[in-house]
């Protein structure tokens, strides 16, 4: 029995792990779906310190397809949001992602430095749709990416404004 318990771990592990790739696998992958007349949904974040506002949104997204997620680098999350961010390291972010059934595939992003860098990843991936919260800040720049290669924005969540990573991080810096 315990080496049935065994397997069955190694292979959810080697599940996990497959769903991670580089942006030219992931672009391989996007093409074979689309080939195969399935949809792509992209989306991106920092999806430092999970919640449920994270979750619904998943969720929500994973309903118009094939879910991708670009996650931003540990380097872009400490630009954004500070020299204490992010709390939890880009590869255990993307594993605990690709541990989430809504997600498909977890892109972890290296070497970003301005849109049009966003731009390139999202034309090799070339989803049919964007998925976005209402009051995105980046909502233009996903708009016009979209609108590029003959995407939709799709809105599936609205943002809870007590529910984020930042708020998260802020609590538990102050307990």
């Amino acid at each position: 029995m315990d080496s049935a318990i065994a397997v069955i771990k190694q292979r959810s592990n080697e599940e996990v792990m497959n769903k991670i790739n580089g942006i030219d696998k992931a672009e391989e992958i996007s093409k074979k779906l689309r080939k195969g007349g399935k949809s792509i949904v992209l989306a991106g974040g920092c999806f430092d310190l999970l919640h449920i506002g994270h979750i619904r949104f998943l969720k929500e997204a994973k309903k118009y397809g094939f879910l991708f997620i670009l996650l931003e680098s540990d380097e872009s999350i400490g630009k954004l949001k500070g020299k204490k961010r992010p709390i939890i390291p880009v590869q255990e972010r993307a594993e605990i992602l690709s541990s989430i059934s809504y997600v498909d595939y977890v892109i972890p992003l290296k070497g970003i430095k301005n849109n049009n860098d966003y731009n390139e990843l999202v034309g090799k991936i070339k989803p049919d749709f964007i998925a976005i919260t209402k009051g995105d800040l980046a909502r233009s720049l996903k708009e016009k990416q979209a609108k590029d290669i003959g995407a939709k924005i799709i809105e599936v969540t609205d943002r809870i404004k007590d529910k984020s990573s930042s708020k998260l991080a802020e609590i538990f810096r102050n307990y």
